[in-house]
């Protein structure tokens, strides 16, 4: 791999990076410094077009002054190497810190307002127009995990059975889910939770929240917002979360991991991003951080207040019909994100009963 990189010095160590879900990272050694080894796993966005895209956008974005770590060139020219039918990519190493909402100060959560506007601005400008063909790409790249037609559940024993998927992000034509959908859902994911041999305190909560989301969804299914026209679509990130933002100190130096890079509603990644970074392990929001966030995001991205409230309309309504944690755990048996599902679960409960709250702080 290195020898496709003779700047890049001789190998003297390789190193799993045990952080993130989709794709494999190492950390290499070298006689003249440190990279950064993606080996590119997902198959939504692991094709070579897709991934020479993303090195395209970052390195534009980098020409902005936007804080990012575009890939090193081999002797060809060429950011993207396949070896055996995947791709891997060598990027610089970036010494930095990954830092949750609680971590930052109201001014520091300005700034990162300001940051997620400056993206979606430069995208803007390094992209072009998130219309037409570019969408309909967008809708192939830009999705969340297992959005769109059927997963297979693993059930106790060993037993798999299929079970419907509720899309999300990124669902064609960016509509929003539609609650028959949902209802089919928790039945099923109901029924994978109760048939488990040894179930433990992790199953008890899935199905309380479970039987808690199909009670509000019940209360509230005639909440379920329009599908976006066009203006409110632009090329946007796709995963602007904690883990794919590196600080040093109090500033943030680099922007990482551009796998779902495409076409969406831009303002949803503001509220989305929000609600992992400002998230309480109690499933509240800081508020107070997220009005700063919000307010600067508005006003380096010239985005609405209604913009934002639509926004925040569609994503709650997102989180009241997405289970993707409970499908990773009982469709694929992956328990990796298991960690996030006490919050995240009681979050959309919160988020339901403080709606007007939650609404004032990103258009106030």
């Amino acid at each position: 791999m290195l020898r496709r990189y003779p700047d890049a010095g001789e190998p003297l160590s390789c190193k799993p990076i045990t952080k993130g879900l989709l794709n494999h990272g190492y950390r290499v050694s070298t006689t003249r410094g440190s990279y950064f080894l993606k080996h590119h796993l997902d198959d939504s966005t692991g094709d070579r077009a897709t991934i020479v895209r993303q090195h395209r956008a970052t390195q534009r974005l980098q020409s902005l002054g936007v804080p990012v770590a575009p890939p090193v060139q081999d002797t060809e020219g060429d950011t993207v190497t396949e070896i055996g039918g995947r791709c891997y990519a060598l990027h610089p190493w970036v010494d930095g810190l990954h830092r949750a909402g609680a971590q930052l100060s109201t001014d520091q959560s300005e700034r990162l307002g300001a940051l997620l506007g400056a993206v979606h601005t430069g995208l803007e400008q390094v992209m072009g127009a998130g219309t037409g063909a570019a969408a309909g790409l967008a809708q192939r790249t830009g999705g969340s995990v297992g959005s769109g037609g059927s997963v297979r559940a693993v059930g106790s024993g060993g037993s798999v059975g299929s079970i419907k998927s509720v899309g999300s992000v990124g669902s064609v034509g960016h509509r929003s889910p539609d609650p028959a959908d949902t209802f089919a859902l928790i039945d099923d994911l109901l029924a994978v939770a109760r048939r488990r041999h040894s179930r433990d305190a992790f199953d008890e909560l899935a199905e309380h929240r479970l039987l808690e989301r199909r009670t509000l969804l019940e209360r509230h299914a005639d909440r379920r917002p329009p599908t976006p026209g066009p203006p409110a679509t632009g090329w946007v990130h796709g995963d602007f979360h904690p883990l794919n933002v590196l600080y040093r100190g109090g500033d943030p130096v680099a922007i990482l991991d551009w796998d779902r890079l495409g076409v969406q509603p831009r303002a949803e990644e503001a509220v989305r991003a929000a609600a992992i970074f400002f998230v309480l392990p109690a499933g509240k929001l800081e508020l107070e951080k997220v009005r700063a966030y919000a307010r600067a995001y508005r006003r380096a991205a010239g985005a609405s207040a209604a913009e934002l409230a639509a926004a925040v309309h569609r994503v709650w309504w997102e989180r009241l019909n997405d289970f993707w944690i409970l499908r990773w755990r009982y469709c694929l048996d992956d328990r990796r994100a298991d960690p996030q599902f006490p919050a995240v679960s009681a979050l959309a409960v919160w988020w339901t009963r403080e709606y007007e709250a939650v609404c004032e702080a990103f258009t106030g």
